[in-house]
């Protein structure tokens, strides 16, 4: 088997994944994701025998484990305020580098309507939680009772997703310094006993 097939079903998760990023659920057709990963046709069927449905939950799926590998790393860290401005500080970098382009691709699937293919919305909500369960983890063990950093943790992640939608539509990152600022004295003020410098960017 020549490389070029053998690593078309890599190319067309990474594919259908970019082009949720960008044009949204509705948009990321088989047809788009062959045209920009270029991957061969007859080979669509044999490795997502369920179809686009089968290629895009795989990609929400991937893209998920991917920030959440992220997540689990940053988590690493001593200073759980330290932990949520990398988070910030990554899709400042992504918005910025592709001029507002690009978008979560989770929230791509979760905010479409998906009558044909409720799986989407389910692993997209799966998703959320992962990350949800992650953040919730590292709070608690910092000190925090578990009801309060369940909802922190949640908190956390419809800020930044809410703050990156913001984002594209003003064309500026405005909107994601403005959560970032808030999110880091609150999160100051619940873990109250890590000693941090004060961030440039958030004054």
């Amino acid at each position: 088997m020549s490389p070029r097939r053998s690593d078309s079903r890599e190319r067309m998760l990474r594919g259908a994944a970019e082009l949720l990023r960008e044009y949204g659920a509705g948009a990321t057709s088989i047809d788009r994701v062959l045209a920009r990963t270029g991957a061969p046709r007859g080979s669509v069927y044999h490795h997502f025998p369920g179809g686009r449905a089968q290629l895009v939950e795989e990609a929400v799926t991937r893209s998920g484990d991917r920030m959440a590998k992220r997540i689990d790393a940053a988590m690493e860290a001593e200073d759980p305020v330290a932990a949520v401005d990398s988070f910030f500080a990554l899709w400042r970098e992504r918005l910025t580098e592709s001029g507002y382009r690009v978008g979560c691709p989770i929230v791509a699937v979760a905010a479409e309507t998906n009558d044909e293919a409720p799986q989407l919305a389910r692993s997209a909500a799966a998703v959320f939680a992962r990350w949800q369960q992650a953040l919730a983890a590292h709070f608690c063990r910092h000190g925090l009772p578990q009801a309060r950093s369940t909802r922190l943790a949640a908190f956390v992640v419809a800020a930044l997703e809410g703050a990156v939608i913001m984002c594209r539509a003003e064309q500026s990152t405005a909107p994601l310094d403005a959560a970032a600022a808030e999110l880091r004295e609150l999160l100051t003020h619940a873990f109250p006993d890590q000693r941090r410098p004060a961030d440039p960017r958030l004054s």
